[in-house]
């Protein structure tokens, strides 16, 4: 793989303006000057307009807008404004005054993470013919403490005006750290791909392994430096990459070609040497933005649809996800297990624990000094940086912690035994967080900021879309928790009916190289699907309602498979269960909230109606509900099928529970209840009948009294209509037949 140069690319910025600030006298405008006009000047204003440097200085021709500063009092409000809005910021110091460079760590860098301007930062030293020749430090020496210190700094770089001694390559570098920035792809200090450049470049290589062995061969090589870079590699060349790899990193390269190691391992190597251009060519030839995410052009736009539409996988979808499956069930036994699911979606964008809370954390210096106040404070008693860890983490805590104690001053590994002691997750991780934690607490610096309010970049999560509600538990696993081939394609059933555009991205990031709107279909209304007396749909949606205990989450739970837990769980929200058929449990407490929105029915396919066969109270209640939800469908036209289902067919039931379920079911004009027992194993083929009910949705709606009421209403008006109608037509006829009759009078006499 050869790294070819800038390719242009509609996913690179297309300007850049580069701020140069700095100390008085520095040399802050003969430096813009003489790098726009090529001479040094004689007279230089104070402060100079925007300069504007010519397009062909550089290699990726783009314009570069050039803003000078003041360092006076009086124009720190427009030098603060200026700096916000850079895209890269030039610091100058003079090497002929070490005060100067002093000022740097002082005052400007500092300056610029009180304004929270998060930008490249070259350090420039002007007028370097007038340095003392005596002088024997190097920029190295004097810089890396600085460097170490502000990791914003990009290059460190010194010239001369005068003797027009590297000037081009301070723009040119300045320009090349906003186009080809370094920090998301690569961590200085660790000397490693960061994890947002791997996943991406993981993605980028399973797309260009079409034969899916592993390894990209000579030909695929080819195919990706010709998508990248518009020019084929010569075979002498594919050979030379290869032996480059295998020099240096064996497992590199294999029989079949280059491995995804290799692979990566060649992205470090350009990386180390300067070239980034080469990596950033490649992840937006593929349409990754500078935040290494896939643009907005890549992804689904926004789906138009009617709340009684629901959104499903194409065929071609479901096709690509078996071939996922096969792909990643790397012990072949049918099932992904959690490190196999993990692996799956490894490359799509990581999910942090952090942005679901609201947590505010970020590194200080000063810890009374912060942007936000501190509630309590988690870091290391040995003077390591201080984390702000907010409020908004404490219902993640062990709700034992006694903070009146004062803040936690122990290690991460401390702190985290003392939360996974009790079986809560830190951060959505358990023990092994730990030894992450650590590394992360002392190595990663505040720079590296997310969300807006500081959190560093090392403290990001990678999740399985499916590790939380409601994805979490809702497929059928077997004895060893692997995730099967039918309920694989249930939780992606699921993610598409509830977010598709979400689902779509998720594919997408997995490795659905078609067009995004080819891998979902949108369905028809429902209320189309009524008067046909037949449904298109592939997935039904199901929404499960009862009082409590009468046995709703057993049923969700025999439909993935689950035993028959004797202890209660009350249902405090919803749960779903997905088995190719989709099935939300709803709390009672959560009905009439639900009923409130006039759609809230439009995305139900089917409701079940549970009671516990041996309480009467149970039985009132559910066909309450029932009469509840039928009123609710009659009035906004979002009419349901229903089933009952009778629960705890093990137990006796109440002595009038067979007159009163054929009395309701005969009135309403649905199904009699249907009895079943999770406790003994017999669920009467409930799922089939459900499916069955769901398929022809013309069938099984209930009818209230209200209801038959208004039909009839409407029976009889229309009749009404009918006979108006009708005598209208007989006049009009009458009258008709009266003219010609009187026409053919008048001419007969």
């Amino acid at each position: 793989m050869a790294g070819g140069g800038s390719a242009a690319n509609s996913n690179s910025p297309t300007a850049v303006r580069i701020v140069v600030a700095g100390d008085r006298g520095t040399g802050k405008s003969s430096l813009i000057v003489t790098a726009a006009a090529e001479a040094f000047p004689t007279n230089v204003p104070p402060t100079l307009p925007p300069t504007r440097l010519p397009e062909d200085m550089f290699p990726d021709r783009v314009p570069v807008m050039v803003i000078d500063t003041s360092a006076s009092m009086e124009n720190r409000g427009k030098l603060a404004d200026e700096l916000k809005g850079a895209d890269a910021v030039v610091l100058t110091y003079a090497c002929d005054k070490p005060s100067t460079l002093d000022r740097l760590s002082t005052f400007w860098l500092p300056e610029l993470r009180r304004l929270e301007v998060r930008v490249p930062v070259i350090v420039v030293g002007c007028k370097l013919d007038l340095r003392d020749e005596q002088q024997a430090v190097s920029l190295e020496q004097v810089m890396s403490p600085i460097m170490q210190q502000f990791r914003e700094i990009e290059t460190c770089i010194e010239c001369s005006a005068f003797k027009h001694i590297q000037l081009p390559e301070v723009f040119y570098y300045a320009q090349k750290a906003v186009l080809h920035p370094t920090a998301p792809l690569f961590d200085q200090e660790a000397q490693t791909l960061k994890p947002r450049c791997v996943r991406a470049l993981k993605r980028i290589f399973i797309l260009c392994d079409h034969d899916r062995d592993g390894a990209l061969s000579d030909a695929e090589l080819n195919d990706f430096q010709v998508k990248c870079f518009n020019a084929p590699l010569q075979p002498s060349e594919i050979v030379g990459v290869k032996r480059v790899v295998q020099e240096k990193l064996p497992e590199g390269v294999n029989e079949n070609g280059l491995t995804l190691t290799g692979f990566l391992f060649l992205h470090a190597l350009f990386i180390e040497k300067g070239r980034l251009e080469t990596t950033w060519t490649v992840l937006r030839k593929f349409g990754y933005n500078n935040d290494i995410r896939l643009c907005d052009d890549q992804l689904l736009p926004p789906i138009t649809r009617t709340p009684d539409q629901s959104v499903e996988l194409t065929s071609e979808a479901v096709e690509f996800l078996r071939g996922v499956f096969s792909l990643f069930d790397i012990d072949g036994d049918g099932a992904l297990n959690a490190h196999e699911l993990e692996d799956l979606f490894s490359t799509a964008p990581e999910k942090s624990r952090f942005s679901d809370i609201g947590i505010g954390l970020h590194r200080s210096h000063d810890p009374s000094v912060t942007r936000h106040p501190p509630t309590h404070l988690l870091g290391h008693a040995d003077a390591r940086p201080v984390y702000h860890i907010h409020l908004a983490l404490l219902p993640v805590l062990d709700n034992s912690y006694d903070f009146s104690r004062g803040p936690i001053k122990a290690s991460a590994s401390a702190f985290a035994s003392h939360v996974t002691s009790t079986g809560k997750p830190f951060f959505g991780l358990g023990p092994c967080a730990v030894p992450f934690l650590d590394a992360a607490i002392a190595h990663y610096s505040f720079e590296y900021y997310l969300f807006g309010f500081g959190l560093p970049s090392c403290f990001i999560i990678v999740l399985s879309p499916w590790s939380e509600a409601p994805f979490a538990n809702a497929a059928e696993k077997n004895a060893l928790e692997g995730l099967s081939l039918d309920g694989f394609l249930s939780e992606w059933a699921l993610m598409i009916l509830l977010d598709p555009v979400h689902g779509v991205e998720n594919l997408i990031y997995i490795g659905y190289a078609d067009d995004p709107s080819s891998a979902i279909r949108v369905t028809r209304r429902r209320r189309v699907d009524r008067k046909k007396k037949h449904s298109d749909r592939n997935v039904f949606q199901c929404f499960v309602f009862g009082p409590k205990e009468a046995g709703k989450t057993s049923l969700l739970h025999s439909f993935v498979g689950r035993p028959f837990a004797e202890g209660y769980t009350p249902t405090t929200e919803e749960r779903y269960a997905v088995n190719v058929v989709d099935q939300p449990d709803i709390p009672e407490e959560a009905i009439e909230k639900l009923l409130v929105e006039k759609d809230a029915l439009a995305a139900c396919d089917i409701a079940v109606f549970v009671h516990d066969s041996s309480k009467e109270s149970s039985w009132i209640r559910a066909t309450e509900l029932l009469v509840e939800i039928a009123s609710h469908g009659e009035s906004t036209g979002y009419e349901v099928p229903c089933l009952i289902v009778a629960a705890k067919d093990d137990l006796d039931p109440y002595p009038t529970a067979i007159q009163d379920s054929t009395r309701v079911s005969q009135d309403m004009g649905i199904e009699a209840p249907i009895p079943i027992s999770a406790k003994l194993g017999d669920f009467n083929n409930i799922f089939r009948r459900i499916t069955r009910a769901a398929a022809h949705p013309h069938l099984s709606i209930p009818e209230t009294e209200a209801g038959k009421t208004r039909k009839q209403y409407h029976r009889i008006l229309n009749r009404s209509l009918m006979v108006v109608s009708v005598g209208a037509a007989v006049a009009v006829v009458g009258l008709a037949a009266y003219r010609v009759y009187a026409t053919r009078k008048n001419a007969s006499s």
